[in-house]
């Protein structure tokens, strides 16, 4: 992924980038420092900066490509200089492109309106009571002993983000309770919640709990549920990343004013005469998204190659709400992907072309597969091509 490509990417999800607090430092200039500061802590333990490269442990990955990120902003330098005592800034200026196992929207989150700060050269801060408690409490975190036990997890987590198996969505206080198996962003890091305690009495008579957190960044942490929510409430960019199980995502319905995109799924069957495609018709489908009518999508199919440069029909369509558009395709393709159409033709100049979006698939297991995103069992099913249906992955274990 290109500079610009991450450029468009903050620019798109400007919405995790938190208004400026009168007084003391910007939120934003909060989380490039304590960005910074867990690179710093990675460098004391392992006595040199992050690297790149598929043999790299994924998260120091991570903090590769952020420091890469970090000597490219021209702010973000004049801001850290002051606190780099390793040196990390006297790197090249580049941005490496991310690995592909790193999640780009966590990235975003991370440096969201870092790009266009205002003048952050001023280091004068000084924080409430409050701001110092807060900032305490999140900075008591130590070693995940067990963590590799933890690492699936949030690698599963990064995977349903790009498919948009699992949303990014507001905290909204009160809306619904901490419990274990939840997982949030705080201060640009995905957290884990691994324990949730008994319920605890407080001096002011209240009731709390003792929580196990975990973090993708290797560490954990015992915060008081309380803790955890006033830490939520301090940072604006704190996120849940919510999931089909959890009955939080919204796949159809009407859409609320502030919903992301939504759109129209599609299944195609071409007219091709094309022998192969003529011998196997009934289970030939294209699958795709549009946000206009599809009608308007297909209506020069006959021209181009992606549409096998014939007339096709449309044989079921489904309005699906709340989800972006681009990753709702993905997740179908990614799903049917075992059962991509393998066919080459040539296009109107004679050029020999391979569409993508074909699948050899019957509709009715479409039809099933749009029910399990609806009611969220999608996500341990898998398409086997031997006997033409989705199967359960767990049925295996």
């Amino acid at each position: 992924m290109s500079d610009a490509d991450l450029d468009e990417l903050a620019a798109e999800l400007a919405e995790f980038a938190p208004p400026e607090k009168p007084g003391g430092r910007p939120p934003r200039e909060e989380r490039v420092i304590a960005g910074f500061e867990e690179i710093q802590r990675f460098v004391e333990k392992h006595g040199r900066a992050p690297q790149h490269g598929e043999e790299r442990d994924i998260f120091e990955r991570l903090y590769a490509v952020r420091l890469d990120r970090l000597r490219a902003l021209p702010d973000c330098r004049a801001l850290l200089e002051p606190l780099d005592h390793q040196g990390l800034l006297a790197g090249a200026m580049r941005v490496a492109e991310p690995s592909p196992d790193y999640d780009v929207d966590q990235l975003a989150a991370e440096l969201a309106g870092a790009g266009d700060a205002g003048d952050i050269t001023v280091l004068r801060h000084v924080r409430t009571s409050a701001d110092k408690r807060a900032a305490e409490e999140i900075a008591d975190r130590k070693p995940c002993g067990d963590f590799e036990t933890f690492r699936p997890l949030f690698e599963r987590v990064a995977a349903d983000l790009k498919t948009g198996l699992r949303q990014s969505q507001p905290i909204e206080a009160g809306r619904r309770a901490i419990e274990a198996g939840d997982f949030f962003v705080l201060d640009g890091v995905i957290l884990y919640v691994a324990e949730v305690g008994e319920p605890l009495k407080t001096t002011a008579g209240e009731v709390d709990r003792r929580l196990r957190l975990i973090f993708a960044n290797g560490t954990e942490s015992n915060l008081l549920l309380r803790s955890l929510q006033r830490a939520f409430y301090d940072d604006p960019a704190a996120r849940r990343l919510v999931s089909p199980e959890s009955g939080q995502l919204s796949f159809g319905g009407e859409l609320d004013a502030d919903d992301i995109e939504s759109g129209t799924t599609y299944v195609l069957r071409s007219l091709s005469d094309h022998p192969y495609v003529v011998q196997h018709r009934d289970i030939i489908h294209k699958l795709g998204v549009t946000g206009g009518k599809v009608e308007t999508r297909i209506a020069n199919a006959e021209n181009e190659a992606t549409y096998l440069l014939a007339k096709v029909e449309v044989v079921a369509t489904y309005k699906l709400a709340g989800i972006n558009r681009s990753r709702m395709e993905s997740l179908f393709h990614r799903l049917f992907a075992p059962a991509r159409l393998d066919i080459t033709i040539n296009d109107r100049f004679g050029h020999p072309v391979q569409p993508e979006e074909w699948f050899l698939v019957p509709l009715h297991v479409i039809d099933e597969a749009v029910r399990r995103i609806l009611d969220g069992s999608i996500t341990h099913m898998v398409y086997d091509p031997a006997s033409a249906r989705l199967v359960d992955t767990r049925s295996s274990e």
